[in-house]
């Protein structure tokens, strides 16, 4: 089975994580704080305390990941850091994930943050795919329903995965 990266594993994450665990997927979560490290270990995932606006923090995690999500589409801060989470931080990200054994990347692109900016992470996510082969998958489903969103998730990460757990080496999106 593969080894699933959730950046951004908040309620939303912990429950994807729950359902990709039940599937006999490895699940590692990231949060900021350890509060939330405490959540996803109780959750029954790997819990890695790391910021994605800091993301030497989250390099080490890429470790032994096939599928890498960025669930970052609800995350809160003022506008300016939010649109680094989605561009800078992201493309960062995506560029530490080519040389590793990442072979797919799931992508928020809904949420509470503002729409360009999901759009503009998305066009990332897109030439990320382009340039480096690097199978994608979106999740653009309003996260406010919550069964449809991880309906959406874990069709995404299995979509990535294809059948019997083996990889593709289509994209995604």
């Amino acid at each position: 089975m593969a080894r699933v990266l959730i950046v951004g594993c908040g309620c939303r994450g912990r429950l994807l994580g729950r359902l990709l665990a039940a599937d006999g997927h490895a699940v590692r979560g990231t949060s900021r704080g350890h509060a939330g490290t405490l959540d996803i270990a109780a959750a029954g995932l790997e819990p890695w305390l790391g910021d994605p606006d800091r993301i030497a923090s989250l390099t080490a995690a890429l470790d032994a990941v096939t599928i890498l999500c960025w669930l970052l589409g609800s995350a809160r801060g003022d506008a300016a850091s939010l649109a680094a989470l989605h561009a800078s931080r992201l493309e960062r990200m995506l560029e530490e994930a080519v040389d590793t054994t990442v072979r797919g990347v799931v992508y928020e692109a809904a949420g509470s943050v503002h729409a360009g900016v999901l759009a503009r992470g998305g066009e990332l996510v897109g030439e990320a795919s382009a340039r480096w082969s690097i199978p994608t998958a979106t999740i653009d489903h309003d996260p406010a329903d919550h069964a449809g969103w991880l309906r959406a998730g874990k069709g995404a990460v299995d979509g990535l995965l294809g059948a019997r757990g083996r990889y593709t080496r289509r994209r995604n999106t």
